[in-house]
């Protein structure tokens, strides 16, 4: 590679990194996000993860984030940056592929992911996926070169990226059939119509048994530790194969709550148009049009096909097998989460990237295949950049779901005020009635006086257990009257809406603890027991107003 080209992916890989870091806690914690942290928070006291096969996940993911939370802390920050970093070294790692592909096709499949909205909407997520597409990457990277080369370097990255496919997600068993299923297809394929590769194949594979032993005993003590919770319980070591009836029986029962019909991911990525017809179907067309998602993926998917009928590269091929066969078992797979789109979309993208290569082979077209590319990718850099920065709670957005609403702040903010102006209100009392509260016990897991009550069972026994529900704040979904006969104290009272799928319910905030927060002349909105507050009630201290920052910590 010559000096004046070194520039091209260090330059992708930069913006990529930043792309994905920039005003990174924005949007509210997701329910997921949620979660995963409070299963941090439980590894801190039992010292490790107790893996469990109902939760579809692997360890690894829980012991990257427990690792950033003792270096950071609890906050958004710490619990997103893991899978900011993977997702840059994904991409970093697309560009390495030149040493199979022309490195043309690889810096723009590298672009196409850098401004993919799919790729940078959850690559600024703490979830699962872009590790698994990670670990999905490197180990086609490791195939890749055994097939070509051979090597030790080829064999560990290929086995270490298996490896952390197993450890990351139980979708890794789609994903080892595809990669075996399109090796005989691609024989076949190579028979009928051989592929157009410049570089040879390694003549003959050599490695001693020494050496794959030692490979194969590194992988397998890695998923030993992690499944047995670092050694600790060998019995959760069962989890790897229970896994898989829990998931079986959960995919085919429909009882999930996701879900979808077998086009889904066609019509999230906007190659499907379901309810595209009859009258105004220019302007239905145009509103899909501007607002697909993935249109480097869309031709990556459309241009595979020439890619088999006609000569072309060896390992293309492969990939374009590889992920009509994943797309397509995923695609039967009832239960769907969009998020999961990363991990089937990525080959097409290498397809995508080999498309415009080749056409900027041809001279004459050069400029055109230029122009088309950067407004494609201009394209997905918009429709990306809106999604991350502006409609990143917006479920009208197919890839935002299950998403928390910015109602969040109205407790967090004042609350999280508090605590900055005296650690000690940490010790301040709150009582959480609500169906799902995530991912408020992991935002609050550092007040040890939050309680929450998710049924009414638990609701009942409250209220039959204590004549006094005070607290410095209350959460009341539909039980609100039953809890405000036990209140004694008076409250500002907001409303709360967590996420778009549940009903939006009443926040309770004290009134002398969290009058500063709001306007002067704003009486208590529920007043215990028929008592009004005084008219000539004393406002806040107007030096402890400035000092808070008044009314902006509720917006």
């Amino acid at each position: 590679m010559t000096a004046d080209r070194r520039w091209v992916p260090l330059l992708i890989v930069a913006f990529t990194a930043v792309f994905r870091m920039w005003m990174l806690d924005i949007k509210p914690p997701h329910f997921d996000e949620g979660i995963n942290g409070w299963f941090v928070d439980q590894m801190m006291k039992s010292g490790y993860y107790e893996y469990d096969p109902s939760n579809y996940h692997g360890p690894l993911h829980f012991y990257i984030l427990w690792f950033f939370k003792v270096l950071f802390g609890r906050n958004l920050w710490a619990l997103r940056m893991p899978t900011v970093i993977v997702s840059t070294l994904t991409v970093w790692l697309v560009t390495k592929f030149d040493r199979f592909l022309d490195r043309r096709a690889c810096w723009i499949a590298a672009a196409a992911m850098a401004v993919s909205p799919g790729m940078e909407f959850y690559g600024r997520y703490a979830i699962h996926e872009a590790e698994l597409t990670f670990f999905l990457i490197l180990a086609v990277w490791g195939m890749a070169g055994i097939w070509r080369f051979g090597g030790m370097q080829y064999l560990w990255c290929a086995m270490l990226g298996a490896t952390g496919m197993v450890l990351t997600k139980e979708t890794y068993i789609i994903h080892f059939v595809a990669f075996a299923l399109a090796i005989p297809c691609l024989w076949v394929l190579e028979e009928v119509s051989p592929s157009t590769d410049e570089l040879p194949l390694a003549k003959k594979i050599r490695y001693t048994g020494d050496q794959l032993w030692t490979v194969g005993a590194v992988c397998a003590l890695l998923i030993i530790f992690f499944y047995s919770g670092n050694f600790l319980d060998f019995p959760l070591l069962k989890g790897l194969y229970k896994t898989y009836s829990e998931w079986i029986s959960t995919g085919t029962k429909g009882k999930s709550g996701h879900e979808k019909p077998w086009y889904y991911w066609l019509k999230l990525i906007g190659a499907y148009w379901p309810g595209v017809s009859g009258p105004g179907l220019i302007q239905k067309a145009w509103e899909r049009i501007k607002d697909l998602y993935e249109v480097p993926v869309i031709i990556g998917m459309l241009v595979s096909w020439a890619c088999l009928l006609l000569k072309s590269n060896r390992l293309v091929r492969y990939l374009l097998i590889y992920g009509w066969g994943a797309f397509t078992a995923y695609s039967i797979v009832a239960y769907k989460t969009p998020w999961c789109i990363i991990t089937i979309m990525w080959p097409f993208l290498f397809v995508f990237g080999y498309f415009f290569a080749k056409w900027m082979d041809y001279g004459a077209w050069k400029p055109v295949a230029i122009l088309v590319l950067a407004l494609v990718l201009g394209d997905s850099f918009y429709v990306s950049r809106r999604l991350s920065f502006e409609r990143y709670t917006d479920e009208n957005e197919d890839y935002v779901y299950v998403q928390t609403l910015p109602d969040l702040y109205k407790l967090t903010k004042p609350l999280m005020t508090l605590v900055r102006r005296d650690p000690v209100n940490y010790q301040l009392k709150g009582n959480i009635i609500m169906d799902s509260a995530y991912p408020l016990p992991w935002i609050l897991g550092d007040f040890p006086h939050v309680d929450y009550y998710n049924d009414n069972d638990e609701m009942n026994q409250l209220l039959e257990k204590q004549d006094n529900l005070d607290a410095a704040f209350l959460v009341l979904d539909d039980r609100e009257e039953d809890a405000q006969g036990k209140l004694k104290n008076d409250y500002f009272v907001e409303t709360f809406h967590l996420r778009s799928a549940q009903e939006a319910v009443k926040l309770y905030l004290d009134y002398n603890t969290f009058r500063d927060f709001f306007p002067p002349d704003r009486k208590p909105d529920f007043v215990a027991q028929g008592v009004a507050v005084p008219a000539d009630a004393p406002a806040p201290d107007s030096n402890d107003k400035a000092n808070s920052g008044g009314g902006d910590d509720n917006q």
